[in-house]
């Protein structure tokens, strides 16, 4: 495996083998045995094209002849930083054809996040679109590649000085799928939505990931006349594999991409594609709720809505079986690290609209632990632990967190706290770790107060989740300020901006307080700045609206 890497043991990936849960396949490769039964029909599509499957095909071969002519090699690493865009999907396959490691950056990401990926994986390159959404993404690689020893090469899907055209096309191009790569080895790094400092890299290997997505895939019942509608960016591990993209890719469906997340674009996107299947978290469902009664039947080609990223509370999963009644509704509960729960779609309605599902897995294996790893009683709320045959055994370069992250055994914390119905199905109940869950995307509270700390005016500073509707968790800040020193909501943002951090983690709200509430040893309760927090947006929430 990649140096860096925490490998299975050997007993295990011998029996994942021997059962049939791991291949001797590359993603490559069983790509371009899967196209062969439906060489001609649509595999991606965007805005812009469509793609066919032989296309597709051809087109990663060229992207992976592209790399080599540049001077990447098997084990280097590629920063994607794409929009949802039928490139991607060529991109993805190309790297793991030439064995050039992708680490997936999402669009959001800024100066912060991208320097810290670069120089954390050394990676030689990155790839982007030069403008998307009125960001300069180009100028702002351009800056890192100034400032980063390592990185090397800029990949842009426009023209650009100084860059390399991805679908520039010269020189000899050898078939996708004969370079012979190593299924055993890491085939792309995702990113944890971890609490100590920036994300922590999570190996995924051609083995484990191909298994990932051919099981979502039969447990979603996406086939190969689905249409799949991707809408959250693909760069994720839900909408990348979950079934999502390679799931599509793997069983002839077709993968519609989409940078929208609007409620109105989204219904006319799938009237329009005749969409299947849909993978979204909660807000978007709650968005389409939210759409007028008249444009229900543009939703009447979906079949199965996959929600996941956080918890769906049961009043939407019900009021969606209402809305829609031809509809399945299905949750997922899971990480990139691993571990996926899914409700199926013949199970009853309390099962699907009160529970977060059951493992994917017959190989999965999952405790419920105490604060001091004891299994709990039956329905009893503890700490979530797993391990299974596409459940990372450690992160990457990470053997300092990876102590704390993992059990001696081979289990991940994954400080997700939960109980179990008698039936094995999970109910989420909240965090161990300190993570805020902003409509499925994590801010890493210790992030963002590292950065507030830097402030001149600020002495103190806690973010925690404060409650919303849509979103289910929005980030409130609370810091202490120097005397004399005036802060406000619009200052802290255009500080955060200044230093390159990504626009969804910024507070949305800020409380100035003269001091933070601290424990007997000195740590802040953060528990205690939740509950002042929720308790102030209800009393909010309830006053009357002055008609005057």
């Amino acid at each position: 495996m990649l140096d860096g890497c925490t490998p299975y043991p050997q007993e295990l990936a011998v029996r994942y083998m021997r059962e049939g849960y791991w291949r001797r396949e590359t993603i490559a490769e069983a790509l371009v045995v899967a196209s062969g039964g439906f060489a001609d029909a649509i595999a991606v599509s965007d805005s812009r094209r469509s793609v066919a499957f032989q296309e597709l095909v051809a087109e990663a071969a060229r992207f992976a002849a592209l790399l080599e002519r540049h001077g990447l090699r098997r084990g280097d690493r590629i920063v994607i930083q794409l929009p949802n865009c039928a490139e991607f999907a060529s991109l993805f396959l190309a790297c793991a054809d030439v064995g050039v490691v992708p680490i997936m950056a999402l669009p959001a990401f800024r100066r912060a996040e991208l320097e810290y990926l670069v120089t954390f994986a050394d990676a030689r390159a990155i790839a982007l679109t030069p403008q998307y959404r009125g960001f300069d993404y180009l100028d702002l690689a351009r800056s890192l590649k100034r400032d980063c020893d390592s990185l090397e090469l800029i990949f842009t899907t426009e023209a650009a000085k100084d860059c390399v055209t991805i679908n520039e096309h010269n020189g000899d191009v050898a078939p996708l799928g004969t370079r012979g790569g190593d299924p055993f080895d890491v085939a792309l790094l995702l990113l944890s939505g971890g609490t100590t400092g920036m994300p922590k890299l999570i190996p995924r290997t051609h083995a484990d990931y191909l298994y990932n997505a051919r099981a979502a895939t039969a447990v979603s019942d996406l086939d190969t006349g689905s249409r799949i509608l991707l809408a959250l960016p693909v760069e994720h591990n839900f909408p990348l594999a979950c079934p999502g993209l390679l799931g599509a890719i793997l069983t002839g469906a077709r993968a519609v991409m989409t940078q929208s997340t609007r409620p109105e674009d989204l219904a006319a996107t799938i009237e329009a594609e005749r969409i299947t299947h849909f993978p979204c978290v909660p807000a978007i469902a709650i968005g389409l709720l939210g759409l007028p009664e008249q444009q229900s039947p543009k939703l009447r080609s979906l079949r199965v809505i996959t929600v996941g990223g956080q918890r769906l509370q049961e009043p939407t999963a019900r009021g969606l079986r209402r809305r829609w009644p031809h509809l399945k509704i299905q949750q997922v509960f899971g990480m990139a690290e691993g571990l996926l729960c899914y409700t199926r779609l013949d199970d009853p309605e309390n099962v699907v609209c009160a529970t977060q599902g059951r493992p994917l897995s017959p190989l999965d294996e999952t405790k419920i632990v105490d604060p001091f790893d004891a299994d709990v009683s039956q329905g009893e709320v503890g700490e979530l632990l797993c391990r299974g045959p596409y459940t990372i055994r450690g992160y990457w370069n990470a053997s300092d967190r990876n102590s704390g992250a993992f059990t001696a055994d081979g289990f991940y914390r994954t400080g997700d706290l939960v109980r179990m119905d008698p039936w094995g199905n999970l109910i989420v109940e909240g965090r161990a770790k300190d993570l805020i869950n902003r409509g499925g995307e994590k801010i890493n509270a210790e992030e963002i107060e590292a950065h507030l700390l830097e402030h001149p005016a600020v002495t103190a500073a806690a973010l925690v989740a404060m409650p919303d509707a849509i979103l289910g968790e929005r980030a409130c800040a609370f810091v202490t300020l120097r005397s004399t020193a005036r802060l406000d909501l619009d200052l802290l943002r255009e500080f955060l901006s200044a230093r390159g951090v990504a626009r969804f983690k910024w507070p949305e709200r800020i409380e100035i307080v003269a001091e933070l509430p601290l424990t007997n040893v000195g740590k802040i309760r953060k528990e205690e700045l939740r509950r002042r927090i929720a308790e102030r947006i209800a009393i909010e929430e309830a006053r009357p609206v002055s008609t005057a």
